[in-house]
């Protein structure tokens, strides 16, 4: 299967730069996912579209202020994209210009109460590096960071709230972009959905930057994703599996909540494994073993989100319902509009 036939037109006009000032009153494309047969919506309209007694799966993971400028003692400016803790104060980093620093290279910002020690490089252009800051980490990091907005927003966010999820929770940071599908919800929303019999659950994993990373190979099976680590409660687990041999829909809010759930769901028909990492890449052919429902935004052409829900969806299916969304206008990639696929 090729890369080239996940392809689509998008006139640059319909990315969307910034957020709407209401987050449920996005759009919404619905789907049947059997027939292709699609509706429009308004994204509040899920109170009547989830069936009763569904269960949401939801991402929680928040965004870090991942990007930080730092300063070489020549002056230098370095910009040092943080990805994940490795260890202790070890942190996997991206670094622009990365040609210009070396093993034992110290950058700094914040006039120093932010310092990284470049420990080694990969050839894949990754830098592990040792940051100490003075003063808590986290608190530092939220005062010298800035929240990484993807390459395609040009406008700066007035609210880097806004690029959260209402349900995000300040334990359990590590994400380097948000899992968008969830911007749209609101707590009014998730209140009216619980007084409906539309439950929810939270998983956890912390988007880093390979789920967004472009597909260069042809042959898709020839691409590999990243390990992105993911945990869940045992509340969560609870609900999940008692939906699931309750028979009633689970509906994943993201395909970050998709890659979780399908990634921990054992062969012996339950969710045991709780914690670990993962790098499963669903595209066409995949077959889901407990996801029957997918809220989610509408993604780059040719991307490994986009093969996703062509996996889920049908390829012709999704195909023609971006063609569709591009015809009326719909608000495209992170802070666009939304598709709901049953």
């Amino acid at each position: 299967m090729l890369a080239k036939d996940f392809d689509y037109d998008l006139p640059d006009e319909l990315i969307a730069q910034e957020p709407i000032a209401d987050r449920s009153s996005s759009r919404l494309l619905f789907m049947d996912r059997q027939t292709g047969k699609r509706a429009h919506h308004i994204f509040s309209d899920i109170e009547s579209l989830i069936p009763e007694g569904s269960l949401l799966v939801m991402n929680n993971s928040r965004v870090i202020p991942a990007r930080v400028i730092c300063e070489k003692d020549t002056g230098t400016k370095v910009e040092v994209f943080l990805i994940r803790c490795t260890a202790g104060t070890e942190w996997q980093c991206m670094m622009k210009p990365g040609k210009r620093v070396r093993q034992g290279t110290v950058l700094k910002a914040g006039g120093g109460t932010f310092r990284v020690t470049v420990k080694s490089k990969t050839d894949d252009g990754f830098v592990f590096a040792d940051i100490e800051t003075d003063g808590g980490f986290w608190d530092i990091l939220e005062k010298e960071g800035q929240i990484p907005l993807p390459p395609y927003i040009k406008e700066k966010l007035s609210n880097p709230e806004r690029y959260q999820t209402v349900y995000s929770d300040l334990r359990e940071k590590g994400s380097v972009a948000a899992p968008t599908a969830g911007l749209h919800f609101t707590d009014g929303l998730i209140s009216r959905l619980e007084k409906k019999g539309v439950d929810h659950a939270f998983v956890t994993l912390h988007v880093g930057p390979g789920t967004f990373r472009p597909v260069k190979a042809d042959n898709i099976e020839d691409h590999k994703m990243d390990f992105e680590f993911y945990h869940i409660s045992d509340e969560s687990v609870e609900k999940i599996e008692r939906a699931y041999f309750e028979k009633r829909r689970i509906i994943a809010v993201g395909t970050t909540s998709v890659r979780t759930i399908e990634s921990a769901w054992g062969r012996e028909g339950r969710c045991l494994k709780k914690s670990g990492s993962t790098d499963m890449f669903i595209y066409p052919g995949y077959e889901f073993k407990i996801t029957g429902g997918l809220i989610t935004n509408f993604h780059l052409p040719k991307s490994t989100l986009i093969m996703l829900v062509s996996a889920f969806a049908g390829r012709e299916h999704v195909l023609d319902a971006y063609e569709e969304a591009v015809r009326e206008k719909y608000r495209m990639y992170s802070f666009g509009d939304a598709m709901m696929i049953l």
